[in-house]
């Protein structure tokens, strides 16, 4: 069974900005106007979004009618969210470099790499059991997670890409494994 995905990164917000662990901050100023004048998105058959205020006001911003999937929520960051990782490195710089270097690792108590890519994953496979066509609205970490996944890279891997906000990343599976998709 055929399945397209197109991830749908949210607009900015002032985390993105200010380089900040994200807490559930709305969309920064025109981030919905500019999502508002992106191309409409093909038709789907499934459509959902993280819980994240960002997330949904950029579906709605969209004019998306998506359903709420948890599966989709950005990575936790525990007792880093809202905090600037300047100050995360000033005050613990272990734990950062611990954070960025170990995938297994969450000294800040949330949620690893390991663990958000098993998740991702997990979804990403349970809806290629659907097929069809799904649009997904969630987090640059969620998306890097995804792309980790198709390619099968290391988890090291995951700082290797940028993905912006409002960037579209498309992927199809063939029931049997997945693939990343370029357009023009």
């Amino acid at each position: 069974m055929n399945t397209r995905l197109t991830w749908i990164c949210h607009g900015a917000t002032t985390a993105n900005r200010k380089v900040l662990f994200p807490l559930d901050e709305p969309l920064e100023g025109k981030a919905a106007e500019e999502a508002g004048k992106m191309a409409a998105p093909p038709r789907a058959d499934r459509i959902a979004m993280s819980p994240a205020l960002r997330a949904r006001q950029t579906a709605e911003a969209l004019h998306l009618e998506a359903r709420i999937d948890l599966a989709l929520r950005d990575c936790d960051h525990g007792r880093w969210a809202g905090r600037s990782i300047a100050a995360i490195e000033a005050e613990e710089p272990e734990n950062l470099m611990a954070w960025m270097s170990d995938p297994e690792a969450a000294p800040h108590g949330g949620e690893s790499f390991v663990d958000l890519r098993t998740r991702v994953a997990g979804w990403m496979d349970s809806e290629s059991a659907l097929g069809g066509h799904v649009i997904a609205v969630s987090h640059a970490a969620v998306i890097r997670a995804a792309v980790t996944h198709v390619l099968q890279a290391p988890l090291s891997s995951f700082w290797l890409s940028d993905v912006e906000p409002l960037a579209i990343v498309r992927m199809t599976s063939n029931g049997l494994r997945w693939s990343l998709r370029f357009q023009h």
